[in-house]
């Protein structure tokens, strides 16, 4: 569904870890879209800013954050855009659990694509 080679990287940047510059990155293709496309990015770019808060030890900040991409994303379950959207949101629900917790987030964080979002970003 998206072409545009700044969402592919964004994800692909998510994936890595690089949770400051995939909201960069998607916050730059983001930005000029209209309609359902912006809210489904703007729940990745929260996802994004949720870990890059708990990593520079900001729980309540990452917990906003988390809060904000659940409600937003869940109007996009259970795939949208080639992203496993049910997933991510099931993985965004235990960090938020991790952090009200305390508990160290789970191991992984990555965000989890259809099959064909998968053999597109390998092209």
């Amino acid at each position: 569904m998206f072409q545009d080679p700044g969402y592919l990287h964004g994800i692909h940047l998510f994936n890595q870890r690089a949770y400051f510059e995939c909201h960069e990155v998607l916050e730059e293709v983001w930005t000029p879209l209209r309609g359902p496309h912006r809210l489904f990015l703007q729940s990745l770019i929260h996802c994004a800013v949720a870990l890059y808060h708990y990593e520079r030890a900001n729980p309540d900040g990452a917990r906003r954050q988390l809060r904000k991409a659940l409600k937003k994303l869940a109007g996009y379950l259970p795939e949208y855009a080639g992203v496993d959207t049910l997933s991510l949101y099931n993985d965004a629900l235990r960090w938020r659990d991790a952090i009200i917790s305390g508990s160290p987030l789970p191991d992984l964080r990555l965000m989890k694509l259809t099959p064909a979002l998968q053999s597109q970003m390998q092209a």
